[in-house]
């Protein structure tokens, strides 16, 4: 069988993925990118390249994509629709294409008031579900979302899209997951899992609904670095749910980096046991450097990109 790229291969052998993020610099610096890069090779599967994340200016997801080519390392851009038009995103998707992204992440985007530039003006043309139908139109039927078909080589991309199991009701959440996978999304990637019982309730929904054999899902780690970090992810953090246990745990240690790590760890283990979880996604926020270590002492093995 012919796959799009190394995560499809992977997740459709029904190996346990990993994958991870490099967010760019806000600045030009390309170095900044690969010395991350240089960090975390061989630890993920594929790894993510945010697009303007908390809606901050920085280089261009599809710029780190690229770099990260140049690198044999196999990216996942990401996409969000609060900058760009449809004009604008189909036309990213086909120069990633063209230059050899494989896999794409479509995300309606956080609001411009939350990031460097709040007066800007967002663009929210369309949203992420319309999105993924629309990469999806150009890629299966050849057609762009005018209609008028595209006259060159179709762009050949794994798609994908995130969800959130602490937003909103069970129901609402099923209904917004099964949308994004009816408009073409293959893997989800999940905010980051804390609260694992709420967690395991949402994938006993996803199994009972079938939905699990129509995607593949990613959890989201996101290792706590510091009592600051937990006190801004439980309170701050919309749509992120961190129990009290694992606050107080936070608070209470002497030494919280290696309280976070250890958490990390067991939440890694815990989520590798969880039916219909294919794989995890870590989120590292600088702090990247313990990727290597946290893979290894989950026991996964080393990652050939």
């Amino acid at each position: 069988m012919n796959y799009r790229s190394n995560l499809e291969k992977r997740l459709s052998e029904g190996q346990f993925v990993i994958t991870t993020e490099i967010g760019p610099p806000k600045g030009s610096d390309a170095s900044k990118i690969r010395d991350k890069a240089m960090m975390v090779k061989g630890c993920a599967d594929a790894f993510n390249i945010t697009d303007n994340q908390t809606a901050v200016v920085r280089m261009s997801s599809l710029a780190g994509s690229l770099i990260l080519l140049q690198m044999d390392m196999e990216p996942i851009m990401q996409m969000t629709c609060r900058d760009r038009n449809r004009i604008g995103l189909q036309s990213d998707v086909l120069g990633a294409a063209a230059l050899g992204v494989r896999n794409i992440l479509c995300l309606t985007g956080d609001h411009q008031s939350f990031g460097n530039h709040p007066t800007a003006k967002g663009v929210f043309d369309i949203d992420s579900v319309q999105l993924l139908q629309i990469i999806k139109n150009m890629r299966d039927a050849g057609v762009f979302q005018s209609g008028d078909p595209l006259l060159a080589q179709r762009p050949c991309v794994f798609l994908g899209a995130a969800a959130n199991p602490y937003s909103g009701s069970f129901e609402s959440q099923m209904n917004h997951l099964r949308k994004k996978i009816d408009a073409g999304a293959e893997f989800i990637q999940t905010q980051s899992v804390y609260n694992v019982e709420k967690f395991s309730r949402w994938m006993d929904e996803v199994r009972s609904q079938g939905l699990d054999k129509r995607v593949h899902l990613l959890a989201g780690v996101t290792p706590l670095k510091s009592v600051k970090m937990a006190e801004r992810m439980k309170f701050h953090v919309p749509g992120t749910d961190v129990p009290d246990a694992v606050y107080q745990r936070m608070e209470n240690a002497s030494d919280p980096a290696k309280e976070g790590y250890a958490i990390a760890l067991e939440l890694i283990r815990e989520l590798k046991s969880i039916a219909g979880v294919h794989g995890i996604h870590i989120t590292a926020l600088f702090w990247e450097e313990i990727i290597p270590a946290l893979v290894k002492d989950a026991g996964f093995n080393a990652r050939i990109c």
